[in-house]
């Protein structure tokens, strides 16, 4: 079965998906005035702008009927989104103990609070602080990354790759941003689909229930690549992760991407 997102604008995409994802075609008139398509732009700090597919005319959409299977992992990944971090609950600190222990192997963390934690990228002596933007997830996410793919993940904490800036972005605080990006990108907490990225994105979950936390992998090695490629400093960190989230949306879009392990940068994980 086929998919199609016409655009006289800026944007064809067709994609097929398999007989048991059911979809049916709508449009409906909900485009803002100067032809965008997604919602308010939201960001944790600030001068991030959406992404957004200019469209002239009627909105074409996708709605899609989930199936049982997607319903029950929607409903456990907007619970994940949904939750904050909170210093005094002891699962959530034995996570972040996780998370020091991944990503610096045999080296003694002196306290949960403790200058320590700005090597790993951290703004201050709490990274409690900087989960406030993106919640929990966001820490399952860098843990996630560090147990999966180590050697990825070791290489961007040290910055081991190409010509570094003098002004380089902070590895933790970075990842946070980044899952806030991946958050709004999705859309999953809206009522109605309003992106056609959304229905995608549901599809592959159906097929992986840890889809959200794979595409926040390959979300990272794209933009320290973008990064890279800008040979970009810290004042540039909102505009490399605007085009990385372009770059996602593009390779979500390809017709041969039914997994995340189909995107061409899932290539680039180790």
């Amino acid at each position: 079965m086929s998919g199609v997102v016409r655009n006289q604008g800026s944007c064809v995409a067709v994609r097929a998906f398999s007989p048991s994802s059911n979809f049916n075609r709508c449009s409906h008139g909900s485009a803002s005035s100067d032809g965008t398509t997604c919602g308010r732009p939201a960001w944790i700090g600030k001068g991030l702008t959406c992404v957004c597919f200019k469209r002239k005319g009627v909105y074409e959409g996708i709605y899609i009927n989930l199936t049982p299977k997607q319903a029950k992992r929607l409903k456990r990944l907007r619970h994940r989104m949904k939750v904050y971090f909170d210093g005094s609950r002891p699962d959530h600190q034995e996570a972040l103990k996780a998370l020091w222990s991944a990503t610096y192997p045999g080296k003694e963390l002196h306290g949960l609070i403790s200058d320590q934690w700005k090597e790993m990228g951290w703004q201050g002596r709490d990274p409690s602080t900087d989960f406030r933007g993106a919640g929990f997830i966001s820490l399952e996410n860098l843990l996630f990354f560090a147990k999966t793919f180590s050697t990825s993940f070791q290489g961007l904490l040290k910055k081991q790759g190409g010509k570094r800036s003098a002004w380089e972005y902070p590895f933790a605080v970075a990842g946070v941003n980044i899952t806030f990006m991946i958050m709004q990108m999705l859309d999953l907490d809206a009522t109605k689909p309003r992106t056609f990225i959304r229905s995608i994105f549901l599809h592959i979950l159906s097929e992986n229930e840890w889809a959200f936390d794979l595409l926040y992998c390959v979300a990272f090695v794209v933009m320290d690549k973008q990064w890279l490629e800008r040979n970009a400093t810290y004042m540039e960190f909102n505009d490399v992760l605007k085009s990385t989230r372009a770059q996602l949306e593009r390779e979500l879009l390809m017709d041969d991407v039914l997994r995340i392990e189909d995107m061409p940068s899932y290539s680039l994980l180790c």
